[in-house]
């Protein structure tokens, strides 16, 4: 269906992103009585899961890796691949009332008489008093830069870019990072490359599974409630889930971690101590930032391009929300499992707001708070 031809109140609400946020602001506002529309830029609307590398595993087993209400199939203490999370995302898609497109890549967002326009690459424009940016951070990873890394002849690349080992066979590879994915990324690649963890602060592994028990049944009921502040907090202590074989790594010498290294020197790079040290190829494990930029010349943004939210709500544009941001509301807010709390709370207010626009039936009485 060709999208210019939607009448302007086709749709309530469009949210921008077809993964595990967009999908679960679909059914929230379903469930208000709202009709979404979602745009997703890729050809499948399950997210970013598929561009992970090929062996990641959920961090959380499968009841605890689930949107509520439609629990993961298999062993429900089993952890759930990339592909099964990927795959359970395109079921709970095909679940949904909501008009799903993939393949549209929204390039900005303006407004106009109380509606948002929604811009395409494909030269669309829709028009809703409801928006909400689910877009993740998966195309927009944090790629810091290093004093001498221009002149640097070695690879330079993103975790976003890694599948799989093989291709660093026989390297020296420095994986930069203190998180879940700079150590599974190192012990995998420990075992073809010789690989370093290069961290600006030590690195703590917490036994993922704990008396018989994953360690997401004694703490997943005060994670999902858990205060943004608290996350902060705690990542800054570079505590890391050790899925059974980390601290055997670490104690063997197959992989080591040192202190960040101080800048680049031709082919090496340089450590704190002084020494000089060749390298053939480094990878960033440093994270990502919202990907958001389609709402930059809404005036959405700050000077850094991170929303003006409170809790997911625009503080500067009623009827904009946001889901899927790290840290949002809680611990569990840019997971499957939690971010149907935030897309309640998100949806309510926006659903008050379109409704107030468009003079909507009122048979749903939907609470601001």
């Amino acid at each position: 269906m060709n999208l210019s031809h939607h009448r302007s109140h086709d749709h309530d609400l469009i949210i921008v992103g077809g993964g595990q946020s967009g999908l679960t602001a679909a059914k929230a506002a379903e469930e208000v009585g709202l009709r979404p529309l979602i745009l997703e830029a890729t050809h499948r609307a399950v997210g970013s899961w598929p561009r992970y590398y090929d062996s990641l595993r959920a961090f959380s087993p499968r009841r605890f890796s689930s949107i509520p209400g439609h629990p993961l199939e298999g062993d429900p203490d089993g952890y759930p691949t990339r592909d099964e999370i990927a795959d359970y995302l395109e079921k709970f898609a095909q679940s949904l009332a909501a008009d799903i497109h993939t393949s549209v890549k929204v390039t900005s967002v303006t407004q106009e008489d109380g509606a948002f326009i929604v811009h395409t690459h494909k030269g669309d424009q829709l028009r809703a008093p409801g928006l909400i940016a689910a877009s993740g951070s998966f195309n927009n990873p944090h790629v810091p830069t290093f004093p001498g890394s221009a002149d640097f002849p070695g690879q330079i690349i993103h975790v976003s870019d890694y599948r799989e080992p093989t291709p660093f066979a026989g390297q020296r590879v420095i994986v930069v990072g203190g998180g879940n994915s700079a150590v599974q990324v190192g012990v995998e690649l420990a075992h073809h490359a010789t690989t370093t963890i290069a961290s600006r602060q030590p690195i703590s592994l917490v036994p993922q599974r704990q008396d018989g028990d994953d360690l997401h049944h004694r703490l997943v009921d005060g994670l999902d409630h858990f205060p943004a502040a608290w996350l902060v907090s705690l990542l800054s202590q570079g505590l890391t889930i050790d899925i059974g074989n980390y601290q055997e790594a670490f104690d063997s010498g197959l992989l080591d971690v040192r202190h960040m290294f101080t800048h680049f020197e031709g082919d090496s790079i340089v450590w704190p101590d002084g020494t000089r040290e060749p390298v053939d190829t480094v990878i960033l494990a440093t994270g990502y930032r919202p990907n958001l930029g389609y709402l930059r010349g809404l005036g959405a943004l700050d000077e850094n391009d991170h929303p003006r939210h409170s809790a997911g709500l625009s503080l500067a544009h009623p009827g904009l929300g946001y889901l899927g941001i790290e840290a949002q509301r809680s611990f569990a807010s840019n997971t499957v499992r939690g971010v149907m709390h935030d897309a309640h709370h998100v949806v309510k207010p926006i659903a008050a707001w379109v409704r107030q626009e468009w003079s909507l039936p009122t048979a749903i009485q939907v609470p601001l708070g």
